[in-house]
């Protein structure tokens, strides 16, 4: 199983990589972007032997000690066979 998680920054707080490309976008001609956000997406192949409750609970903390700062970013995780 593939567990596929996709960390953003969190509403309100600042995002001066997003920025940098939004402005180069509009001054490339893009002008229809009005904002760009940076995120990043992690996948992580899971062992097949564990349940789909023990995968979403290991992921979830793999998420809140490692792969996300939950201070600032938000994450999803989506499962695939």
């Amino acid at each position: 199983m593939k567990a596929i998680v996709h960390v953003a920054l969190k509403s309100g707080v600042l995002d001066p990589q997003g920025k940098a490309v939004a402005d180069t976008l509009a001054r490339m001609g893009y002008k229809e972007v009005e904002a760009a956000r940076i995120g990043k997406v992690i996948e992580l192949d899971i062992d097949d032997g564990l349940t789909s409750e023990a995968a979403e609970a290991r992921v979830k903390e793999m998420c809140e000690k490692l792969l996300a700062n939950t201070v600032i970013e938000s994450y999803r995780v989506e499962f695939t066979a």
